[in-house]
């Protein structure tokens, strides 16, 4: 059965959606770009400092739902300049330090509210009764 997951440490969402959603065995977040808790979008801050934002964002989502970023099985990171990937890897390498999870990285012509970064994850549920 479908679940959402909000998390009032994140900001609020700005339209039809929830921060994740579960069936119980996968989580899926929303693309999370870099906006504070108190909703202050970084857009004019460097890759490096969105990339943090948006992962911490991530992290919040995963820890409501009861999960760490080693339960990530893939993220998906969009960005509006593909020239950015070095300054992003750099600060997404620190959230994910042993076993990544797959990862797709693109460029795509804009995001939200003029951030240069969005970044989505899909991860792993683990069975309670396994653990």
């Amino acid at each position: 059965m479908k679940r959402t997951i909000d998390t009032p440490d994140n900001a609020d969402v700005l339209g039809p959606y929830s921060h994740g959603t579960t069936d119980g065995s996968v989580l899926y977040t929303a693309g999370q770009i870099p906006i504070t808790p108190s909703g202050d979008v970084l857009a004019d801050d460097p890759i490096g400092v969105q990339t943090e934002q948006s992962l911490s964002n991530v992290e919040r989502i995963l820890a409501a739902a009861g999960l760490t970023t080693d339960h990530v099985l893939k993220t998906t990171v969009y960005m509006t300049d593909i020239g950015d990937f070095d300054g992003m890897n750099e600060v997404y390498r620190s959230f994910f330090e042993s076993e990544p999870p797959a990862r797709t990285a693109l460029e795509v012509q804009r995001i939200a509210d003029g951030a240069d970064i969005e970044i989505e994850a899909v991860a792993t549920v683990p069975d309670a009764a396994s653990e």
